[in-house]
């Protein structure tokens, strides 16, 4: 798991204190860490007793951008230090953060897929728009690998109207690319990163954890098809 957000969240949600890192993704994309190096492992076992690697991030990250500015290939510093470490696993999940920024473009650069997870809201929406034309643009002229593997409907509640509709309108619009999964406003999940752990780790039994898992299935099955 690589950790792409300043805020950390990512990192913190699976069992590791961001303030107690003496290495992070900062260092790695300025050159002065490998991934190797900077990786730590995750705390929190999984389901099945496996645990993973994070590459984690503190606010420390939010200063990159402006370091990197006068950087040569500057979007292409993940993809490059990701390479090193590659084959040592079956699948790398970069958390990119809300916005359009170089920390995002050297998730793009690197990735070889897009899952999108959205809230079922008319700005989301708007959102969306955005982000697929810079995914496109990403393709088009940085990352040939790249496609959008699935939009995902989180923290979605049946009971609003206004989620119904815009649910409605991401099928008519984006079709087979919306995830047949819809993970659920559930407060189990909500509560999860309180305890540093992922919500299927938290309360396997919760509802938003079994959908997080469904979605999981759907997603590699989807993966193996592209």
């Amino acid at each position: 798991m690589v950790d792409l957000d300043p805020q950390g969240n990512a990192t913190m949600g699976s069992g590791v204190d961001k303030r107690q890192l003496k290495l992070t993704v900062y260092d790695v994309l300025l050159e002065t860490s490998s991934v190797a190096e900077a990786r730590v492992r995750s705390e929190k076992l999984v389901e099945g007793g496996c645990s993973y690697d994070i590459l984690g991030a503190n606010r420390e990250l939010a200063g990159a951008e402006v370091e990197m500015v006068d950087i040569e290939r500057r979007e292409a510093r993940l993809k490059q230090a990701l390479l090193e470490v590659d084959s040592q696993y079956d699948f790398i999940l970069i958390d990119c953060p809300p916005s359009l920024s170089l920390l995002t473009l050297n998730g793009l650069c690197c990735a070889h897929g897009v899952v999108v997870p959205m809230q079922c809201e008319y700005f989301a929406l708007e959102g969306l728009t955005d982000l697929v034309n810079t995914i496109k643009q990403v393709h088009a002229n940085l990352n040939k690998s790249l496609s959008i593997i699935g939009l995902l409907r989180v923290m979605f509640d049946p009971r609003i109207t206004l989620q119904q509709q815009v649910s409605d309108q991401l099928k008519h619009y984006y079709g087979d690319k919306v995830f047949n999964t819809v993970i659920p406003r559930n407060v189990r999940l909500a509560e999860a990163p309180s305890h540093g752990a992922p919500g299927v780790v938290f309360d396997p039994s919760s509802k938003g954890a079994q959908a997080y898992v469904a979605f999981a299935e759907e997603m590699v099955e989807r993966i193996k098809s592209m």
